[in-house]
């Protein structure tokens, strides 16, 4: 799944198009390298995002292509 996608179906980020501008301006950090709006995500990565002042790191659990209520919250770990 994109990364982009990825963010939103997780509601780390709420729209997609914000998603897109973040890879864009370097703020998501996959493994260690810069990510790209159409770069691949999998199961057991580790994202950094960077809001602010405040970074973000999660690790995946899941990959869910349609994610009802709550189940966005199996979806990921956050690890800082």
């Amino acid at each position: 799944m994109r990364i982009d996608k990825y963010l939103k179906n997780a509601r780390i980020i709420k729209r997609r198009t914000v998603a897109k501008e973040a890879c864009e301006q370097g703020r998501v950090i996959i493994n260690g390298k810069t990510a790209k709006a159409g770069t691949e995500v999998s199961v057991g990565d580790e994202i950094e995002i960077i809001f602010g002042n405040n970074p973000m790191k999660i690790k995946v659990e899941k990959i869910l292509e349609h994610v009802v209520k709550d189940a966005y919250k199996e979806m990921y770990t956050i690890i800082e």
